[in-house]
């Protein structure tokens, strides 16, 4: 059952850990399954119920999924798997449309507002004891959300959109709590989720984003949160539509003790405007990071949510971090002022980016989503097969296994480095991809 592996262990927490060093350490691969409790016990030499206790360790940590008389089995995807290891590395000569990095071109140049940063920080050194969140940024976020409808609430500040994602999940479930997330969705969120002992549970989302039925069915099952990106969801480009967000509001009225989530990374390179769900229930938040607009090693999100979230949230980053640097913040703070960068413009040459791709695939009979940000989800009938072609077409694009934890298959193209004339061959490779031609019969 477990070819050479040995377990070992006599306690709960040592057969724990070497279960998990197999699975880190590619002796225990996805899908493999565990000795019954009785069978391991008497193989150890301990008692039951300290291999029950294991067994509900490694399931709460998300290592391991029991499915009733078919026993224990490691997840498909567990979370010492990361899905960010489902990928194809481009070759030289192969275009790479896989990584979902912005265009540098269109980030705008940081030494200027750094350099205006470092020189207030020169003038009024931060110090221990001072506030975790500039005047300044607070200010300009807080005024930006207000414009959004976003309703009030306090300010933190944490190092990106994941970092956040995860300090309020943290300040309110418990291991093995379940939580709505989007399928497809965002692969760094499906390998958080069992990496906090938390367990995902799919919902379906369209161009308009999730939908009501699916989300509805996983509150009703017990969901104890929902995680919804905004803007620019990753992988398929959905923005949470005016119409949907009215339908989504009214599952949510039924559910007021859940945790609602919102990311919206997007929010600087998309044109279209935010219609948030926050408010609706008990406790919420959400995060607005600064990646995608400003470059990855920016990392910074400012979250606003209910009080108690938002405290909690504080509270341990004060026992972490403390805080996010104030040059940072000065520097996200200035490129925030009014002019400082043509957000529109950017969002204008996404668009107009994924816009060609998708009229051109539709040109060859192949359908394709992107409604807003830098990708394209483009839905295959063989994930592998796809990706494989585009690769000796030259093109490497990211598996949609990635992404998805039940929605059929698909690949994700990142469009940020596409060039017009990259379209029509982009797309001629693709519908190609998409529908080889069948083997000549033999005579």
């Amino acid at each position: 059952m477990l070819e050479e592996y040995r377990i070992e262990g006599r306690r709960a927490a040592e057969i724990a850990a070497s279960v998990e060093r197999g699975v880190g350490e590619g002796e225990l691969r996805p899908g493999a399954h565990l000795p019954p409790l009785r069978e391991l016990a008497v193989t150890l030499g301990v008692n039951p119920n300290t291999v029950a206790a294991a067994y509900r360790i490694l399931r709460e940590r998300g290592v391991i999924e029991t499915a009733g008389r078919r026993g224990s089995r490691v997840r498909a995807r567990p979370a010492s798997t990361p899905r960010e290891e489902i990928r194809v590395e481009a070759p030289p000569g192969v275009r790479d449309l896989a990584q979902g990095n912005p265009d540098p071109a269109l980030l705008p140049p940081l030494a200027p507002v750094l350099a205006e940063a470092a020189a207030r920080a020169d003038r009024s050194p931060v110090l221990y004891g001072g506030p975790p969140v500039t005047e300044e940024l607070a200010r300009a976020a807080r005024a930006a959300f207000d414009r959004e409808g976003v309703p009030p609430g306090p300010l933190a500040v944490t190092s990106g959109a994941l970092d956040a994602v995860e300090r309020v999940l943290a300040a309110h479930l418990r291991p093995g709590d379940p939580v709505a997330v989007e399928d497809p969705g965002w692969s760094s969120l499906l390998d958080l989720i069992p990496a906090l002992g938390l367990r995902p549970v799919p919902v379906a989302v369209d161009e308009d984003g999730p939908l009501p039925g699916p989300t509805g069915d996983a509150l009703r099952a017990g969901a104890r949160a929902l995680v919804v990106t905004a803007r620019a969801q990753n992988p398929t480009g959905a923005c949470v539509s005016p119409a949907r967000a009215e339908e989504l509001r009214a599952v949510l009225a039924a559910h007021a003790d859940v945790l609602v989530v919102e990311d919206d990374h997007g929010g600087a390179i998309v044109d279209l405007p935010l219609h948030p769900l926050s408010g609706h229930t008990r406790h919420w938040a959400l995060a607005r990071s600064t990646a995608k607009a400003y470059g990855p090693d920016l990392r910074l999100a400012v979250l606003t949510g209910d009080p108690v979230t938002v405290d909690r949230v504080q509270g341990r980053l004060r026992l972490g971090p403390g805080w996010v640097s104030h040059l940072i913040q000065s520097t996200v703070a200035a490129l925030w002022r009014e002019g400082a960068v043509d957000t529109a413009e950017v969002a204008r040459s996404y668009g107009a980016r994924r816009s060609a791709l998708i009229a051109a695939l539709a040109a060859r009979g192949v359908r394709a989503c992107g409604r807003s940000g830098v990708n394209v989800w483009v839905p295959v009938p063989d994930e592998t097969g796809a990706v494989a072609r585009l690769l000796h077409s030259g093109w490497a694009v990211a598996p949609g296994a990635r992404f998805r934890i039940e929605a059929p298959p698909g690949v994700r193209l990142t469009v940020s480095t596409l060039a017009p004339g990259d379209i029509e061959p982009l797309a001629d490779a693709i519908a190609a991809a998409v529908r080889p031609p069948r083997a000549r019969r033999q005579d």
